[in-house]
């Protein structure tokens, strides 16, 4: 979208009101009224075909009276009419548009196509058009209050998006009542043209918000999100709101990865790549908005607190337990010195109990000296309200510190009808306020993950070695004979064609073949049942290990085919497959990807067994990776130190495991007609990662 449009949608010197009304209560009256009420400075022009005079402005009786290249039209008139109203108008130079008609994709086809209709036009001749079904745009430093909010929202640095306009409500009657203010508020609707990803674009650049917030349902192309995330987030912080997020969509996949990674899990992921902070909920959303937009950001994960009742702190120890924080080592300095300040029964390491008979004096000079300690990256401080507490004098004192200090201060005034004149000071020096230990926590951590992002190196990718073409010979192949599925014994091709190894193995269609086979390998072996119909092998007990000797593998032979046959007699059985067993020391991982409808090919990685299965130990990342990206998926499981060896184990080889992600990585970006992909297990030692088994699922 042109930015010359989009500057024209937010600072408008122009604003028509298609369908405004003189009579209270109608949309087309609420949007005149909100326009001269939030001190719109421009020129308005309500339209409405019975003319006259509404609210003190001459009333133009249809766009055609309207001059050319109106900057703003806001479009309240009904569904049938907007279409040719935006025709009208896009002949005549409009350069943006607000529909807050409802009526159109949300409803049925036909609404559908009218919508692709009005968004072709849009686009033809550059209108920045919001919504449609929405409910408007607000810009306070512009005095624009373009929707038909009931109430203005009180001017401030945060800036919120949203794809919900009943939401928005919501939230600005909420924010007055905590004395919140916006710099821009802009109810997205149905997203016909102008989506979350063009508004966080321009508020990336927009010098009046400082915090961008967002509430988002849904995102249509993910990967252009992404990139306009990952380039506002390293200059301001972007904090989201993420609905619908259960993973309806993992109840048809067929493997481990597919299973888990569900709709919500890509959008986890990208946040967390993009520079993101996810908010849990609306109540988070803006505890984390005000900590972002009124603290400095920690240098370091270590907190110190400061308190005036044990029973608190200990709970806000609990709290940095549970994150990626750390609870401060005080330095030897800063205990001598508490010491010097506190009665000799208070605690002087951390946390730092100041006793209930603590004055304001006691707890400024405290803080003080907590945040005089270079040991200390940010301070959490608790007050309870008990009888000799000063709670007005030491908010004050506090806020008087925490806006000098280069360290963030997060404040918890626990209760509520004693410690509310406290808040309201903190507050209106602009600093966080929490009525408990926990959430004050989670917003340092917030804090501290995110300065960690914006340190974090942008990422070089790299091309490894593989040969496409061979591997799209075998793709094309099962499509071509209608298969939705290439199995192990199909799919050794492709493996060979990525550069990855896998452990010595042969198809054997007779008892004989297998134990010839077996006999070359010189040593235990496993075998698999071999059927392009068949990809979860224990689902018929398909599988038999650890077999040494003629009799044994030949017996294993005819057990694992004629119970096959008797369990899936529509498969067709090729054989078995006689593979030589995990080399000694082996661990078993899982690497795969599924890809999502949003954001292409999320990849997965984690041991395998119960840790997958039953734990769920894995982690994420969309594509592209890069080696460091790689290293950094094995680094996220929880049981990374069983890879990197413990009690005398030796540790796997980690760069072989790189590999196979990044031939997996690889994979996903040639092939879109790979849906889903997973080498389960992978064998990996000291030496060497072999790729034992696999699968992928096709879509045409």
């Amino acid at each position: 979208m042109d930015q010359r449009s989009l500057h024209a949608f937010f600072a408008p010197r122009t604003v028509a009101i298609v369908g405004a009304s003189a009579t209270p209560g109608k949309i087309g009256h609420s949007v005149l009224v909100n326009m001269q009420a939030a001190g719109f400075k421009g020129r308005l022009y309500p339209v409405n075909p019975k003319g006259g005079v509404i609210e003190g402005l001459d009333v133009v009786r249809g766009v055609s009276e309207l001059p050319g290249g109106i900057d703003l039209a806001v479009l309240a008139v009904p569904r049938d009419q907007v279409l040719p109203v935006l025709e009208e108008l896009a002949l005549k130079g409009l350069k943006s548009a607000i529909v807050i008609t409802a009526g159109f994709r949300e409803v049925g086809r036909e609404g559908h196509d009218l919508e692709q209709r009005m968004a072709r036009l849009a686009r033809a001749h550059g209108i920045a058009l919001l919504g449609p079904n929405c409910l408007g745009m607000m810009n306070t430093a512009h005095g624009l209050n373009a929707s038909f909010s009931s109430a203005q929202p009180l001017a401030g640095d945060l800036a919120f998006c949203s794809q919900s306009g009943a939401l928005c409500i919501a939230i600005l009657d909420w924010a007055r009542g905590e004395n919140i203010g916006f710099s821009k508020f802009v109810s997205l609707g149905n997203k016909a043209v102008l989506d979350e990803t063009q508004i966080l674009r321009y508020l990336g650049a927009d010098p009046a918000s400082k915090v961008i917030l967002g509430y988002i349902e849904n995102v249509e192309d993910g990967q252009e999100f992404m990139r306009a995330a990952r380039q506002v987030c390293r200059s301001k912080p972007v904090i989201m709101l993420k609905a619908g997020s259960t993973a309806a969509g993992a109840k048809a996949a067929s493997s481990h990865t597919g299973a888990i990674a569900g709709s919500d899990k890509a959008y986890e992921t990208a946040f967390r790549q993009s520079g993101i902070v996810r908010a849990k909920d609306v109540e988070s959303l803006f505890c984390l908005a005000e900590a972002f937009a009124n603290l400095p950001l920690p240098k370091g994960p270590n907190v110190a607190i400061v308190t005036n009742s044990g029973g608190p702190g200990i709970l806000a120890a609990d709290a940095c337990e549970k994150t990626r924080l750390h609870m401060a080592r005080l330095s030897p300095e800063t205990v001598q010195r508490l010491q010097a300040l506190l009665p000799s029964y208070a605690s002087v390491y951390n946390p730092v109990d100041i006793i209930g008979d603590a004055n304001a004096e006691r707890y400024r000079k405290a803080l003080d000296i907590v945040l005089d300690d270079p040991l200390v990256h940010a301070v959490l401080l608790v007050l309870t309200p008990t009888a000799t507490v000063e709670i007005e004098a030491t908010a004050t004192a506090v806020a008087h510190l925490a806006r000098r200090s280069e360290k963030p201060v997060v404040a918890c005034l626990m209760g509520r009808t004693h410690v509310q004149e406290g808040r309201r000071i903190l507050r209106a020096a602009g600093l966080p306020c929490y009525a408990f230990p926990e959430p004050a926590m989670r917003s340092i951590e917030a804090m501290y993950t995110y300065a960690l992002w914006r340190q974090k190196p942008v990422s070089l990718y790299e091309s490894p070695q593989r040969d496409a073409g061979a591997a799209a010979r075998v793709i094309d192949e099962a499509l071509q004979r209608g298969q939705s599925e290439i199995v192990e014994f199909q799919g050794r091709d492709v493996l060979a064609a990525y550069n990855l190894t896998t452990p010595k193995t042969v198809l054997a269609r007779s008892s004989d073949e297998a134990v010839q086979a077996a006999r070359d390998m010189q040593g235990p072996v496993a075998l698999k049942i071999a059927s392009p119909q068949i990809s979860h092998k224990t689902d018929v007990r398909g599988v038999a290990l650890n077999l040494l000797g003629e009799g044994a593998v030949r017996q294993a032979f005819w057990d694992v085919t004629s119970r096959t046959q008797r369990l899936r007699p529509d498969a067709y059985i090729a054989g078995c497959l006689v593979q030589e067993m995990a080399p000694q020391g082996s661990q078993e991982v899982i690497v795969g990807f599924k890809r999502d409808e949003q954001f292409g090919p999320l990849l997965m990685f984690g041991l395998g067994g119960i840790h997958v299965e039953i734990l769920k130990d894995v982690a994420f990342h969309l594509n592209p990776l890069s080696r460091d990206d790689a290293f950094g998926m094995m680094r996220a499981i929880r049981s990374y130190m069983l890879l990197k060896g413990v009690r005398g184990t030796p540790g796997v080889n980690l760069g072989a495991l790189a590999e196979v992600l990044l031939a997996l990585s690889a994979l996903a970006q040639d092939f879109p007609q790979v849906y889903e992909a997973e080498f389960n297990p992978v064998l990996v030692n000291h030496e060497r990662a072999l790729v034992a088994d696999m699968r992928m699922t096709l879509r045409a």
